[in-house]
């Protein structure tokens, strides 16, 4: 199976945030924000493995600025890294200034899928190649992420997450 880039399966929704769409402070709704990541992310991971995909976890979420009602909200998302039958999908969160256009980054989040066949058995998927230096980034975080999450769901021992334990050794 042949490696892909992040890029190829890069996708990115724009859509307006509505007033229906909005919580009591007329900013859109957390959960409405996480569907929408969902989305996207599951088409990213939908390209790169030319599979079915189902959402395994949720990994991290950061809601640092809210999205007001009325806003041009952009979601980007693609693989940042594919094991055997998952892929670590980023998805950074941006949102537009009315005025000047300038795109201000929001949220962010990463997110895990697996690639199914037709029965929901996980099927394999292709490999990452990163290529830009954020890619490379994401790429090299993405095992320390998988191992953090073996590891506090207490599918994989701390003493074998190795990439883990290079983080704290001398």
């Amino acid at each position: 199976m042949k490696a892909k880039h992040p890029i190829d399966s890069i996708t990115t929704l724009t859509d307006l945030v509505l007033p229906g769409e909005t919580n009591p402070l007329n900013n859109l709704f957390g959960g409405e924000l996480l569907s929408r990541m969902d989305r996207a992310a599951s088409i990213a991971a939908r390209r790169h493995s030319r599979r079915i995909v189902v959402t395994a976890s949720v990994n991290h979420v950061a809601f640092n600025k809210a999205v007001p009602s009325g806003s041009v909200v952009t979601i980007e998302a693609k693989v940042s890294r594919a094991f055997t039958s998952s892929m670590e999908v980023y998805i950074d969160v941006w949102i537009e200034d009315r005025e000047s256009g300038f795109r201000t980054k929001a949220n962010e989040g990463i997110y895990t899928f697996v690639a199914v066949d037709e029965t929901g058995m996980p099927v394999k998927v292709p490999a990452i190649e990163p290529q830009t230096a954020l890619e490379k980034e994401r790429f090299e975080g993405a095992l320390r992420r998988k191992q953090l999450s073996l590891v506090l769901g207490g599918r994989m021992k701390p003493a074998e997450a190795t990439e883990l334990k290079a983080l704290f050794a001398e």
